[in-house]
């Protein structure tokens, strides 16, 4: 298990980021939202201790913690004064290698999770931008993350107990401690005291084509007086040499309200009330997504204009120009620095790091790689640079015509 520290000057608290190879990816097909479950289950008691011991004793030491499901793995996060760390490594060990998973508290959970996957019907935006991930992305990776209905219904104790031992093995994990911590020699022999014996490696996720991918789909809501509108396209993995680059291209689109979308679709055209561009990057695949709200009246206008401005940044009239480089670099660099302040942002960094190019980066090497980035670099990789295949999906009470490729 890869361990990262990172001593932050001027702090006093310490944040640990802990990735477990249990996301929603690994769920059995049967079995969608058995990662969910355990986001809740994993805080519900440890070894010896029950559902209150166990809370009593984190909050005894001031941990602040989190859990989340993402395709690979369930994120454990920890925030603590960094001179507790030794005193609570043991704990957090504890709820790694001994979950206690109580059968009174699967009905709980389970409850949890489905009052989770029922808020989508009040979240229109949502449901539309996770239908095109499931028509984007290749099975498992186009999961919501939140489970189905039937999956979340059939979980048991002993399924849960049965993945658990399956996939979270050492040698898929990854810690990552960031803050007043002391030196990472000490933190790694009292780790290996406290995980003797605990060995092994989970089962690795595989994918498959996604035959719904580069298609057009509209989910019908006769009564909306919105319409949603959400298109993927793919980008450059994080370790591609393309990614800061694609990085300056985002933020040029949708880096404010000075930016190309809020610009073009919003401000002169009036056409919407929400439109934006988000990249998001794994170890070997990226991806923009793009996103309207606006009224029916304006949808198909709202999406056509959207579409084109995707397309007309790799256009020689539609490069880059210096203004907005110069803009795109300061959000950049400002983000960064921003980052560097928070000891839980950058432990989750480091371990994200670590999944994604294998190796954990300093905030230094990241600011050196745009302070060596220039305008005809970017521009350069947009005059090679094309969508490939666009997946639309529309909500809202028409359909629209989906761009032309």
């Amino acid at each position: 298990m890869p361990l990262i520290v990172e001593t932050m000057p001027g702090v006093r608290s310490a944040a640990i980021s802990w990735f477990l190879p249990l996301g929603s990816a690994t769920d059995p097909a049967p079995l969608e939202g058995l990662s969910t479950m355990w986001s809740e289950m994993i805080f519900r008691g440890s070894g010896e201790l029950d559902s209150r011991a166990h809370a009593d004793s984190l909050d005894r030491l001031g941990l602040a913690r989190s859990a989340d499901v993402s395709t690979f793995h369930l994120r454990l996060g920890f925030t603590l004064i960094g001179d507790r760390l030794a005193e609570s490594l043991p704990v957090l060990v504890n709820m790694v290698r001994r979950p206690r998973c109580e059968e009174a508290s699967v009905e709980p959970v389970r409850d949890l999770a489905l009052q989770g996957l029922a808020s989508l019907a009040d979240d229109p935006q949502e449901r539309a931008v996770l239908a095109t991930r499931s028509r984007h992305a290749p099975p498992p990776l186009n999961r919501s993350g939140l489970g189905t209905e039937a999956g979340l219904n059939a979980v048991t104790r002993e399924l849960m107990m049965d993945q658990w031992l399956r996939q979270v093995r050492p040698e898929g994990c990854i810690l990552a401690i960031a803050g007043a911590v002391g030196s990472m020699d000490a933190i790694a022999q009292q780790l290996d005291a406290l995980l003797t014996g605990w060995r092994g490696a989970p089962t690795p996720v595989t994918w498959t084509p996604n035959p719904l991918r580069g298609s057009y789909y509209h989910e019908l809501d006769a009564t909306a007086s919105q319409v949603q509108v959400v298109l993927f396209h793919d980008s450059p993995p994080e370790p591609s040499p393309d990614t800061p680059c694609e990085r300056v291209v985002n933020s040029v689109l949708s880096g404010g309200m000075s930016s190309r979308l809020f610009t073009e679709v919003r401000e002169k055209r009036g056409l919407c009330y929400s439109v934006s561009s988000s990249y998001t990057t794994d170890r070997t695949f990226g991806r923009t997504l793009a996103y309207v709200g606006t009224t029916p009246e304006r949808a198909q206008q709202s999406l056509d204009v959207l579409h084109a401005e995707l397309k007309r940044v790799s256009t020689p009239v539609g490069s880059i120009t210096p203004e907005e480089y110069k803009r795109s670099i300061t959000g950049i660099q400002s983000s960064l620095v921003f980052a560097g302040e928070s000891t839980s942002a950058r432990a989750a960094a480091l371990a994200t790091d670590q999944h994604r190019v294998g190796r954990p980066r300093s905030l230094d090497e990241l600011r050196a790689g745009y302070e060596r980035l220039t305008l005809d670099q970017v521009n350069a990789y947009l005059a090679r640079r094309t969508l490939g295949e666009t997946t639309v999906v529309t909500l809202g009470p028409a359909a629209l015509v989906p761009p032309a490729p």
